[in-house]
């Protein structure tokens, strides 16, 4: 499924062509084309569809659908795990999973 999710823009990059923004969605941050609202401001929230902002949304009402839709459970059917895609980007195991301990013969617990 394909939602139109409401994002808070952290960044713009006015240079880019076409105009693109990082949008935060709960923590998973992607990058955005804003051709379409080429007023935005970062702070201010937007609906993104299939990686295009399509419209400028108030931040009371983006709130209330991103909670909404985590309810739903419908941000981790269109962005998994963020702990996990975070841990991708970094190149290691998921982040939150405790530290394994291996003991050697002498019984010091190593890392």
């Amino acid at each position: 499924m394909c939602l139109a999710v409401p994002g808070r823009v952290v960044a713009i990059d006015d240079r880019a062509d076409p105009l693109t923004g990082m949008i935060d969605f709960g923590g998973v941050q992607k990058q955005v084309c804003l051709e379409y609202v080429p007023d935005v401001r970062i702070g201010e929230y937007v609906i993104v569809h299939v990686g295009f902002a399509l419209q400028k949304l108030d931040e009371e009402s983006a709130r209330a659908s991103l909670e909404l839709f985590e309810q739903l459970g419908l941000l981790e059917e269109e962005f998994g795990d963020a702990w996990q895609q975070a841990a991708q980007q970094a190149g290691s195991d998921a982040p939150h999973a405790p530290a394994t301990v291996e003991r050697g013969e002498s019984g010091s617990g190593t890392r």
